[in-house]
């Protein structure tokens, strides 16, 4: 593993103290504090709110904000900032998200770390711009075509918006990937307590710049971590970025060898280093009957179901994702082989988690879907009811 060089947020421009605000405002915020200093994008619902005040801060710390003409431009613009040196994210919900796809395997191939926030709303199409989704959780892990691995976070609080995100940045730099920040209509929107701490107390990734000298830099010849290191335009490196199959010089190369070599290194600096990328958090799982697996809004709702079925006598654990993809599949397989069944509520209606978890199971417990379409939330009701089901 390469050595990661942290750093304290800049303190020139980055809020601290206590503070009330919506989850997108503290996205913006802990964008900011990340060291993120551009962002394209376009506007949409429910997401606009984090560029709308990203332009107005940004200038203030000596970044930029462009409004692109649309959602294709922003995810590209975004690219060519971070070769540039910057780091950068684009801003979108649902159907933007869409048009965005191609440049999300674009910075997959090229390994360009970026962050892509999806404030999500019901679907499909233009669907319910205004209410709550999620119903994008299986597109940003396989949204763009061929083989890659991506990163996705899912807050449930306003804090968790402005902290999470500062660690999408940061894992965005370590493994040199695009990493989703998939939060959702309710969070976005709701209005809490914040607490900014100072800069010094946040801890950010620096970029890991190569020292080779330009005569021996490969752009894509990995780390024993599978991550190669980066250079930026303007520094005396000629290199060359593509999305056809290259090989470590960044040189097209069109045959099965250099595709195997490049895919598989992809996808393995993600699956090799999962172990240090999981986050989640769990409740009272030893000795429970049930779990509740949920994400996002969803794992709020659940909270006020999983207190009704503790107070019937009914032995409920609750785990909730902060890391979605990669899928913590260990871990979901252990308490899989514990428990009678796993409960996973979610704002789609296909089961988009929920198949994840019915995957890893394999039948050694049962797993009850609680779906909803989305436009609100589930009433804690549904759930309950799906835990007393399954406890029987």
């Amino acid at each position: 593993m390469a050595e990661i060089k942290y750093t304290t947020a800049d303190p020139k421009g980055v809020l601290t103290g206590v503070h009330y605000m919506d989850g997108n405002h503290a996205a913006c915020e802990g964008a900011l504090a990340a060291g993120c200093r551009f962002a394209a994008g376009y506007p949409i619902t429910p997401s606009t709110e984090v560029v709308e005040r990203f332009s107005v801060r940004i200038p203030l710390v000596g970044g930029v904000f462009i409004q692109m003409e649309d959602e294709i431009a922003s995810s590209i613009c975004l690219q060519g900032a971070v070769w540039a040196g910057l780091k950068a994210m684009t801003v979108s919900s649902g159907p933007g998200i869409s048009l965005m796809q191609e440049h999300v395997g674009l910075a997959a191939c090229l390994e360009t770390p970026c962050v892509f926030v999806n404030v999500q709303r019901g679907g499909p199409s233009t669907g319910l711009p205004t209410l709550p989704g999620q119903a994008d959780m299986q597109q940003c892990r396989w949204g763009s075509h061929g083989d890659y691995e991506v990163i996705a976070l899912s807050p449930s609080t306003v804090q968790e918006c402005f902290d999470f995100i500062i660690d999408a940045f940061n894992l965005a730099e370590i493994y040199r990937v695009p990493v989703f920040f998939q939060m959702d209509e309710c969070v976005g929107h709701m209005t809490e307590k914040v607490i900014i701490p100072e800069a010094d107390k946040i801890k950010v990734v620096e970029r890991r710049y190569t020292s080779k000298p330009p005569e021996e830099y490969l752009p894509y010849k990995p780390d024993p971590d599978l991550v190669p290191e980066m250079v930026k335009a303007g520094d005396g490196y000629r290199f060359h970025v593509t999305g056809l199959t290259h090989d470590e010089r960044g040189y097209p190369v069109i045959n099965a060898q250099a595709q195997k070599e490049m895919v598989y290194r992809l996808v393995e600096k993600i699956e090799k280093n999962a172990p240090k990328i999981w986050k989640f958090e769990e409740e009272d799982i030893d000795g429970a009957d049930v779990v509740v697996l949920s994400y996002g809004i969803s794992a709020r709702v659940a909270l006020k179901a999983i207190e009704m079925a503790r107070e019937k006598g009914v032995k409920v654990g609750r785990m909730r994702l902060i890391v979605v993809w990669p899928f913590p599949e260990p871990r979901v397989k252990e308490v899989a082989n514990s428990v009678k069944a796993i409960v996973v509520p979610e704002l789609n209606i296909r089961g988009q988690i929920a198949r994840e978890v019915e995957r890893i199971a394999e039948g050694v417990c049962k797993v009850v879907r609680v779906p909803h379409a989305g436009g609100t939330v589930h009433d804690p009701e549904q759930i309950f009811d799906a835990i007393m089901e399954a406890a029987r």
